[in-house]
C-alpha cells in the first residue's frame, strides 16, 4: 500500500488553473522530486497537501486513510486541519523560524503545544515528564542535522544553511509520515546550499519519505527514486531519474533541462 495517494488534484485562483488534475503515488521510504519552471503548480501542490490549500477537486489519502475529498464538500474545522497537517512536515523556502525563540525552543513549540491539546482532549495536565521527552527528542534532531551546539542561540544567529537545517528538524520534530520541501535551497548562496543537500541526502533512509521540489537537477538525480516534472499545473513527465533525465523524449522537459544547465 502506498503512503501517498494524490488524484486529481485541481486548483485555481480567480478562475485561473493552477493545478489541473494532479496524480501520484508514493511508496514509504521513497524520494520524489518535482522540477519545473516557475508558475508551473510545485508549490501550490505542496500547500494542498499540507492543507494551506484547498484544492477544487480530487483527493489525498495518506496510509490508506482518505484526508481529503473534494467530492465531499467537506468543511474542517480548524482542529481537524491541524489534525490531518500532522502527516506532513513542510519546510519553507525562508526558514519562517520564530526570531524570539532559541533554536530549541524552535523545535520544541509544535510538540509542546501538541502535547497540550492532546491533554486537553483528555481531561488532563501535561507532565513534566513529556515536555523533557519532547526536549530530549529536539536534542537529538538537532544532533541529526549538525547543529547541538547551537541550541541556546537565536535565529538571527545563525547563517541561511544554518537556520534552515534547524527547520528541517522542527518539521521533523513531530514525525510526520512525509517530509516535505520547498526549494529548500532557493533562499541561501552556493557555499551553503551544499551544507542544507547534505542534511537532506541524510535523510534518505528506509523509513523518511520526501517530497523535494528543487531547482538542484544533480541532488535530484542522485537522491530521488521518481521524479515529476510539472508544466502548466499538469504531470508532463513522470519516472526514475535515469528516465526523466537521461531517456526523456519529452520536448518540453528537454527543453526545460537545457535551460536550467545552461542559464
Amino acid at each position: 500500500m502506498s503512503v501517498l495517494e494524490v488524484r486529481d488534484l485541481t486548483k485555481d485562483y480567480g478562475g485561473q488553473a493552477v493545478l489541473r488534475g494532479v496524480s501520484f503515488s508514493l511508496e514509504k521510504g521513497e524520494v520524489l522530486s518535482i522540477i519545473g519552471s516557475s508558475g508551473s503548480g510545485k508549490t501550490t501542490l505542496l500547500r494542498c497537501l499540507n492543507f494551506l490549500e484547498t484544492p477544487q477537486k480530487g483527493s489525498i489519502a495518506v496510509n490508506g486513510e482518505v484526508l481529503f475529498d473534494a467530492a465531499q464538500a467537506e468543511k474542517f474545522s480548524a482542529q481537524a486541519i491541524r489534525s490531518k497537517r500532522l502527516h506532513f512536515g513542510l519546510v519553507f523556502q525562508s526558514f519562517n523560524l520564530f526570531p524570539q525563540y532559541t533554536v530549541l525552543q524552535n523545535i520544541t513549540l509544535a510538540p509542546n503545544l501538541r502535547s497540550r491539546e492532546l491533554a486537553k482532549q483528555k481531561g488532563e495536565k501535561v507532565s513534566t515528564d513529556t515536555f523533557c521527552n519532547n526536549e530530549k527528542k529536539a536534542l537529538a534532531l538537532l544532533e541529526r542535522v549538525g547543529l547541538a551546539e547551537k541550541k541556546d542561540s537565536y535565529p538571527c544567529q545563525l547563517s541561511g544553511g544554518q537556520q534552515q537545517r534547524v527547520a528541517i528538524a522542527r518539521a521533523l520534530a513531530l514525525e510526520p509520515d512525509i517530509l516535505c520541501f520547498d526549494e529548500p535551497t532557493s533562499a541561501l548562496d552556493p557555499e551553503l546550499t551544499g551544507e542544507v543537500l547534505r542534511v537532506i541526502r541524510s535523510l534518505k533512509s528506509g523509513d523518511t519519505t520526501m517530497i523535494v521540489v528543487t531547482h538542484e537537477m544533480e541532488f535530484a538525480r542522485q537522491v530521488s527514486d521518481k521524479v515529476i516534472f510539472m508544466a502548466d499545473g499538469v504531470v508532463e513527465a513522470s519516472g526514475t531519474p535515469q528516465q526523466l533525465f537521461e531517456e526523456t523524449q519529452n520536448a518540453r522537459l528537454r527543453t526545460f533541462l537545457q535551460t536550467v544547465q545552461n542559464p
